[in-house]
């Protein structure tokens, strides 16, 4: 068991061109999706660290 995770380790060569651009595509195709709600949540807290930064 040992000896055939020591191989897939070392016959892994890290992630290619081609699945970097496609995670990319991905997160892109999130952030367009849910940009409205991805803006409100950064305003609100945004806003809880302007009105609480009073107090520190």
């Amino acid at each position: 068991m040992k000896r055939l995770f020591m191989r897939f380790v070392q016959e892994e060569e890290g992630i290619g061109v081609v699945e970097m651009i496609l995670i990319l595509v991905v997160l892109i195709g999130l952030v367009i999706i849910f940009k409205s709600q991805l803006t409100s949540l950064v305003n609100q807290i945004f806003d809880k660290i302007t009105s609480q930064s009073g107090t520190i």
